[in-house]
């Protein structure tokens, strides 16, 4: 087998198995499926509004579920279940839930309307809701919801919009449901930041405070030192004047011993002479 036909083969059951996951999982609020090859087999990951409805009652429907991939040719299919965060802001599920609400019978306009103002409260920064097919008569058309800002050229339609598409199966016929939406983290090309240059200011005033700081700390060290020094000096001199008083007193000591001896001398020779 070409290596060309096995890529188209591995795509075509991708698509089949996310149309016939969307159709399994449609009451649980289908959001999209994730499907990636691993070592040990494929990892299928589904994203639900209400994973309870999937996963069933002791994990029954979702083992159904597995054993049903197996039919696709799928090899040791890995079944996981995931929670939306933010359901206003994946088009797949809102259009999923829009095609639901029409067919139980909501008037197209009132469904549109709640939709838009159901995402736009949340945050968005802009959507756009589609519904074509035949609405009121035998003639089909498309009436169109929008809100906020919308993109539809250049690199932003892939990047910033999300879309989704869904099918409402009605008595009258099929309508379609598609759903544009900007979160509000997206990066639009014409926003942009304005710094003021209060910043710059403060940046030139913590670097002028460092300065100040680091010149003052180097000031207290060599106070520190002087202060240091000088101590030592007095130190150095108070010890040298006890080393010479100490000699003075012992030079008086020896002086006055001398005096002493030299006294008794004398008394001792004018005694013998007389």
């Amino acid at each position: 087998m070409a290596v060309e036909r096995k890529f188209v083969e591995d795509r075509v059951r991708k698509l089949r198995v996310k149309e016939w996951m969307a159709q399994e999982v449609r009451n649980a609020g289908f959001g999209g499926v994730d499907i990636t090859r691993t070592p040990l087999g494929t990892q299928i990951t589904l994203f639900v509004e209400r994973p309870g409805l999937v996963i069933g009652k002791g994990g029954r429907r979702i083992r159904m579920l597995t054993e049903r991939l197996k039919e696709f040719g799928i090899e040791n299919p890995q079944v996981s279940v995931d929670e939306i965060q933010n359901p206003e802001f994946n088009a797949k599920l809102m259009a999923s839930l829009l095609a639901r609400a029409l067919e139980r019978g909501w008037y197209f306009r009132k469904a549109g309307y709640r939709f838009l103002y159901r995402i736009m409260e949340a945050g968005a920064k802009g959507c756009e809701i589609e519904i074509s097919g035949k609405l009121t008569g035998e003639r089909a058309r498309t009436e169109k919801f929008v809100a906020g800002t919308m993109v539809h050229t250049g690199e932003p339609i892939y990047t910033a919009v999300r879309v989704g598409y869904d099918v409402a199966i009605k008595k009258l016929g099929v309508l379609g449901v598609k759903v544009r939406i900007i979160p509000p983290d997206a990066e639009l090309p014409d926003e942009f930041e304005v710094r003021e240059p209060i910043q710059v200011e403060k940046i030139e005033e913590t670097k002028e405070t460092k300065e100040t700081k680091e010149t003052e700390e180097s000031e207290a060290k060599t106070e520190e030192t002087e202060i240091k020094e000088k101590a030592t000096k007095k130190s150095d001199k108070a010890g040298d004047k006890k080393e010479v008083k100490e000699v003075k007193t012992a030079e008086k000591t020896e002086k006055t011993d001398e005096g002493v001896q030299k006294s008794k001398d004398d008394k001792a020779e004018e005694v013998a002479e007389g």
